[in-house]
């Protein structure tokens, strides 16, 4: 059974930065795909970012590019997004999900699920 841990969130200021980091066990992280989601109240659950297997793919949504940057290092079996100016829209509860697949998707099923970690972007 694959289990994810995230970490990282807080409170920050408008146009400050986090890096989230989503800490994988159970198994060797080389074979999902992984995908950071995010639920604000009032919404519902949209996903921010993904990273196929191997690394080389990744997707954004439109609200993220050129502000988020996720990464992977399989040795370490964790997965970290970067989060860059930040703004009061970010504000939700993260999550990092897994799919056992090569190929990542922003809107694709995903198999296991972390607990999420929050994040407040606030002055």
């Amino acid at each position: 059974q694959l289990q994810l841990v995230e970490s990282g969130g807080g409170l920050v200021q408008p146009g400050g930065s986090l890096r989230l980091s989503c800490s994988v066990s159970g198994s060797s992280l080389d074979y999902y795909a992984i995908g950071w989601f995010r639920q604000a109240p009032g919404k519902e659950r949209e996903g921010v970012s993904c990273i196929s297997s191997s690394g080389r793919y990744t997707d954004n949504a439109d609200s993220v590019k050129g502000r988020f940057t996720i990464s992977r290092d399989n040795a370490k079996n964790t997965v970290y997004l970067q989060m860059n100016s930040l703004k009061a829209e970010d504000t939700a509860i993260y999550y990092c999900a897994a799919r056992s697949r090569n190929y990542c998707a922003l809107n694709g099923d995903y198999d296991y699920w972390g607990q999420g970690t929050q994040v407040t972007v606030s002055s």
